[in-house]
Order: structure tokens, then sequence, then C-alpha cells
């Protein structure tokens, strides 16, 4: 309208352009001008953008010819005015927002794409009393109980529920969570889609760590999160950061954050820690049942979490020490001594790891060997007849997966752990023998 009013005054176009750009400029001085006053009103309701810092938070990366996108996605975290600190590990790639592989600590606020989706995503091994020749001499019995006590793909759920203390915590804590309790019920012990896998193998293992004797051990090894509630947690508060902070551009909307001090902020921490318990109880779930199935022991076990964020006291580059928001999307918890587990792909090898605590990366490691292709590129770069051969020369058997979670669509295992060597000491490796992944043709859940 004002622009309107000012061609019916006659005005050339330089001298309209002029004058816009000042009232945009300082909308103030315009309130009360009979031309350009609505305009000016309107300006000053629309919320100015997030400050930006003046110099982009400092952060450090890990290994060599990481994907530029990822790196781009990284630098622009840390322009974020809640950015303290961020680190980004030797299997980085595109995320939504934060990069997988990526660690950003902030002050005060949380950001659910940083967490990423599948909150809580997780991986857990247990070290089994079954002989290791049982892959061999028994793999019929080791195969009817994955068939039998795992489900996977989208919406995957058991007709008869399981049961864990983690359904009989508060899930009346948000009005989100709310909703959602007889869906994770029925989701109880799943694995989705993606790269979520349960797949039994051999751990080597030194002696003394884990408390076991040197050898060779049957395990049992699973990856998986907090399913479609997960996903309706951050589908939610993700939205919900982004209207409130609709000026950030197109590159950082998907950092927008939540203020702990907010009821925003504290609904989507304590959705996300429910969120937590919640995956662990899928593993634990999925691991009871198994080794029920088989009548076993448990000699040991190892988990940890990945895509959540931790509040942590963090000493920064300059000397300060202060409590942070550290969130690890695709990132390991690699404090000193805390144990983890770092998985490759189907047909290489994963670690169980033990942090060496290092500020410079705070205090984390890659989650896994990180993908080179997408999942379209990976359906149009590989077939399963050489699949096949390159499983078997590698002595395992796929029970079910997709082409794009092939061992080709994966950085080499090896260069990765060589790459963050300073974060963790390896203790442990398993060698996946019996893989079992969501089929062929799933929409990718992880």
């Amino acid at each position: 309208a004002a622009v309107e009013i000012a061609k019916d005054a006659g005005l050339e176009r330089a001298t309209l352009e002029a004058q816009l750009q000042e009232v945009v400029a300082e909308p103030a001085r315009f309130i009360q001008d009979s031309r350009y006053g609505p305009l000016a009103q309107a300006l000053q309701r629309v919320p100015p953008p997030p400050p930006e810092r003046q110099e982009p938070a400092p952060w450090r990366q890990w290994g060599q010819d990481l994907d530029h996108n990822a790196l781009e996605q990284m630098r622009n975290a840390c322009r974020l005015p809640v950015s303290v600190a961020g680190a980004l590990m030797p299997d980085a790639h595109v995320g939504y927002g934060l990069p997988i592989g990526g660690v950003l600590a902030t002050a005060g606020s949380v950001i659910p794409y940083a967490v990423g989706v599948d909150i809580a995503c997780r991986m857990r091994i247990s070290v089994l009393d079954v002989p290791v020749s049982a892959l061999e001499q028994e793999q019929p019995w080791l195969i009817g109980a994955l068939e039998r006590e795992t489900r996977f793909g989208v919406g995957a759920t058991f007709k008869k529920p399981h049961d864990h203390e983690a359904m009989h915590l508060d899930w009346d804590v948000t009005r989100v969570t709310r909703g959602l309790k007889d869906k994770a019920r029925t989701q109880l012990g799943t694995s989705g889609s993606g790269n979520h896998f349960v797949e039994f193998g051999i751990l080597s293992v030194p002696e003394g760590e884990l408390g076991l004797k040197e050898g060779k051990y049957l395990a049992l090894m699973s990856h998986s999160g907090s399913r479609g509630s997960g996903a309706e947690v951050a589908s939610y508060y993700s939205r919900r950061a982004r209207e409130l902070h609709p000026s950030l551009p197109p590159e950082l909307k998907h950092l927008a954050w939540l203020d702990l001090d907010s009821e925003d902020g504290q609904e989507y921490w304590a959705a996300m820690e429910l969120m937590g318990h919640y995956a662990a109880a899928n593993h634990a779930v999925i691991h009871r049942e198994v080794v029920r199935h088989l009548q076993a022991g448990v000699l040991a076990a190892v988990e940890n979490h990945h895509n959540f964020a931790w509040k942590e006291a963090h000493t920064l580059p300059d000397g300060t020490r202060e409590e942070l928001v550290v969130h690890r999307k695709g990132a390991t918890p690699a404090g000193a001594g805390v144990l983890g587990v770092i998985p490759g792909s189907m047909a290489t090898p994963g670690f169980v790891v033990v942090g060496r605590g290092s500020e410079a990366s705070l205090k984390s490691a890659s989650h896994g060997a990180g993908r080179v292709m997408s999942r379209t590129k990976a359906k149009q770069s590989f077939a399963w007849g050489n699949v096949k051969r390159e499983l078997a020369a590698a002595g395992v058997r796929v029970m079910s997966a997709g082409l794009d979670e092939v061992p080709g669509v994966y950085k080499d295992i090896h260069k990765v752990m060589a790459q963050q060597r300073d974060l963790v000491d390896v203790i442990g490796r398993f060698d996946p023998r019996l893989v079992k992944m969501s089929p062929e043709g799933e929409r990718a859940e992880d």
C-alpha cells in the first residue's frame, strides 16, 4: 500500500527505492509518516534477526578429505550466538543442520536438530557364554534367535508387546510424549530401518579387558534408537524452535535452538531424556530376548548413546571452565575411561573403545565409519551379485539388508580409527558374521 501511495505521488523510481531503503533501515523515524507509516509499523513488529557471533566459535576436525558440505555445516553451526565450541569427527558427512559426526557445545540452550531425528540412537554389545564355533556348527540356531526375537522396518512392532521398566516412567512429562506411550510399547525391542542392525560376530579382546580372559568370544551387537516416538519428539520441537527464530537465514534454520530456561526448552530436555531411557530399553529388550531364546548367559556388556545432548563441564581453549550443553550428533562420548562401541559396516570390524578424555574434541569420537555416498547413489552403484561375493569372502552372512547399506557405501573403518587415535584406545575388535537389517525397499529411519 505504501508503494502504491508513493507511486500516486509521482515519485521517480530511484527516489522511491531510496525512500523505501530508509524506511527499512530506520522504521522508527517513519511511524507517523502519512505515506510510509503503516509499512514502518509492520517492520517494527518483525523480530530482528538473531545476532551471530563476531567470530565463529572455535572448532577442530579429525580426518582428512571430509565432505565440503559437512565442513560448511560445521562452520555455520559455529556462527550461532549460542555456540561456544565444536568438533568434527572423521566419519563426518552431511546431516540436517549439524553434520553427522558433528559435536557442538552451546551455552544455556539445546538445538533439536543438533541432537538428531533418531533421538538417543545407541550401540550395545553383549558378550555371550556361547562357543564361537556355534557361528558355523549351529548357525540355524543363531539365525532362528534373530528371526524370532527382532523386528525391522518402518513402523515395525510386536503383536504381543514386550515390557521394560522404561514403560513405567512418567510419559506425561510433556504434551508430546503423553500421546506416544502406546506406540512406544508396541515398538519396544524393534530396530527400524536405515543403518540399524542386530548381528552376531566374534569379539577379540586382550587379557583383562572387560573383565575377560584374552581370547575370542561370541557377541551380539545392536544399533537402534528411539523409533517413531523419538522422531515425533524431534519433529515437534525442531518445528517449535524454528517458529521461535523465524529470521534465521536458510543455512541456519535447522539449527534453531530452545533456551533451557524456557518452557519449550525444559519440555524438550525432559522428552529427550525420556527417549534416552526408551532407546536404552529397546536394546535391553533385544538382548534380553535373544539371550533368553539361546538360553545363554552374558559375560560382559558395553553400550553408549549418540544423537543426544549432555550437560557437561568443559575447559575451553582460553582456559576457562564452563558447564555447557554438548550435542553429539552421530558422535560417541569419549570421556577419560568411558567405554564405547564404534561399528564399521556389515563386512568390516567394529571396535570396543575407551575414551581418552580429549577436551579438543569435547570428549567425543566417531560413531562409525561414515557414509561416502547417498542411498540413491548406492542403489545405482552396486549389485547384490558382486556384494554377496564380497560378503562371502569376509565370512559374513546377511539375513536381510538394503543395497544402500553395503560395505562400499562406507569409509574405511581402519582409516577412521587411525585418524582418532588421540581420542580413543581400542580394547576389543568385533567381526560381524550373521547380520540382520531392514529388508530392501524400506525407507531409511536413521
